[in-house]
């Protein structure tokens, strides 16, 4: 299924994987060194500070998905409320210092759901704070992308990175301008110490379908993405930086 023919409304998806990078450029080279293409420009985030470069990773398993490179922009000062912080844990200083010492690093991912209110309030219902429903948008040269995306005050990811952040888009969506980039997301895994919320988490969000398998108990919290690549089948997963000496 393509992204074109893919219907938002009606059934959740991987939306994205997110990367973070001390800079635009080093996630270009992570981009060309991991999976031998080059990403796409992408755009800037206002209220946030940042900016992106963008790869279309969609196909058969994931008919409408995109790796987001991601990193604070130096020209820009963040447009959020006193006491905020940027999403994805992008002030959390351990992140930014793992990024600096081992590079670009696959930190989390973002479900597309259809109807984020319902979603976002089966998660408060189990006691799990995703944060409030921020809108937000940003213009391109195909016209104004716009979405609702649940995001903390203090920015956290939640669970390690594992639990998703939550996104519904207006009309249009990245991957409708994205070209194809010979690199597709094949499927996404989790593992955490604490399997079991994490699998409930999921399935109250009604995103537990997305995965390649039920989340597995693991004494390190992880998310592993499978990719085919013009290198082959390229595994990335949450930990591997981290762990690099």
């Amino acid at each position: 299924m393509s992204a074109a023919a893919f219907d938002p409304a009606r059934a959740a998806c991987v939306d994205h994987l997110v990367v973070v990078a001390a800079s635009l450029d080093e996630g270009s080279r992570w981009c060309r060194r991991t999976l031998g293409v080059e990403p796409a420009a992408g755009g800037a985030h206002p209220l946030m500070g940042t900016h992106n470069r963008l790869l279309n990773i969609s196909g058969p398993a994931h008919p409408r998905a995109y790796l987001e490179v991601i990193a604070i922009d130096p020209q820009a000062r963040p447009a959020l409320p006193p006491g905020h912080r940027r999403w994805f844990d992008m002030d959390d200083e351990a992140l930014r210092s793992r990024v600096a010492r081992h590079g670009p690093q696959l930190v989390h991912w973002v479900a597309s759901v259809p109807d984020i209110a319902a979603a976002h309030a089966a998660l408060a219902a189990r006691g799990v704070d995703r944060g409030g429903i921020v809108t937000a948008g940003r213009p391109t040269p195909f016209g104004l992308l716009e979405w609702r995306i649940t995001v903390r005050p203090d920015g956290a990811r939640l669970m390690d990175g594992c639990l998703p952040t939550l996104i519904q888009w207006g009309e249009r969506h990245p991957c409708h301008s994205l070209p194809d980039s010979g690199v597709t997301l094949v499927s996404l895994a989790l593992e955490h110490p604490d399997a079991a919320a994490l699998q409930s988490a999921c399935a109250a969000a009604g995103v537990h379908g997305l995965l390649r398998a039920p989340v597995a108990r693991s004494s390190v919290p992880r998310l592993a993405a499978a990719f085919a690549t013009p290198l082959g089948t390229v595994t990335c997963t949450s930990q591997l930086q981290e762990n690099a000496t």
